[in-house]
């Protein structure tokens, strides 16, 4: 089986999408799946993670323009049209018919996907704003919400296969072993760790600070 993934990272759009998708990538590499990611931002950092896991990897090198964006929320993360990253992304992938192609980038939408359809026979999606339309075979979305059942409703394909909820979290076997060596906490907290991941944590300090205040 051939799978590829779409992904990007950056200190702004954080390093969430790129591990979840690793997780999973490095799960189907281990079972004899070809892997390959294409990415137009990545830090070098990760590039070495896909290198040591034995993850091909294809930059996306068309110029980005933080002034060519579509019409969606995080739009400005791509830096570049979807038409255009579109077409640089069928042409990363041309070489090979690919079974599955895994998207995780909020700058990208149904129309993205209809048009990736030419060198992919199906797509899953990771999704966690429910804030855009998909074209979409199977869309996974791993946080637990109150309107779980209802907040993908007209904007996925009517065949489109549902993944909801924390049951299919994409962990790395590093958390399963670890929290079996977890002792339950009890007693008051006295020390509480804030992670912020890959983003920026300027922007993001003042608001941990009240929200824990």
């Amino acid at each position: 089986m051939k799978v590829a993934f779409r992904v990007d990272a950056s200190s702004q759009i954080g390093t969430g999408h790129f591990m979840r998708c690793l997780t999973l990538a490095d799960e189907l590499r281990q079972r004899g799946t070809q892997i390959r990611f294409i990415s137009r931002h990545l830090p070098e950092y990760l590039l070495n993670m896909e290198a040591t896991k034995g993850i091909e990897f294809m930059p996306l090198n068309g110029d980005s323009n933080a002034a060519i964006v579509d019409d969606l929320a995080h739009s400005h993360w791509l830096g570049i049209s979807q038409h255009t990253d579109a077409q640089d992304s069928i042409q990363a992938l041309s070489d090979l018919t690919w079974d599955w192609l895994v998207v995780d980038h909020y700058s990208l939408d149904s129309r993205w996907e209809s048009a990736l359809r030419q060198v992919v026979k199906n797509i899953l999606v990771i999704d966690d704003i429910a804030d855009r339309r998909h074209d979409c075979d199977v869309l996974l979305d791993q946080n637990f919400y109150a309107d779980l059942d209802t907040r993908y409703t007209g904007k996925v394909p009517a065949h489109c296969r549902l993944m909801l909820g924390p049951r299919y979290a994409l962990l790395r076997d590093d958390f399963r072993r670890l929290r079996e060596q977890v002792k339950p906490r009890t007693g008051p907290v006295k020390c509480i760790l804030v992670f912020f991941g890959g983003v920026d944590a300027d922007n993001y300090t003042g608001r941990a600070v009240e929200a824990l205040s």
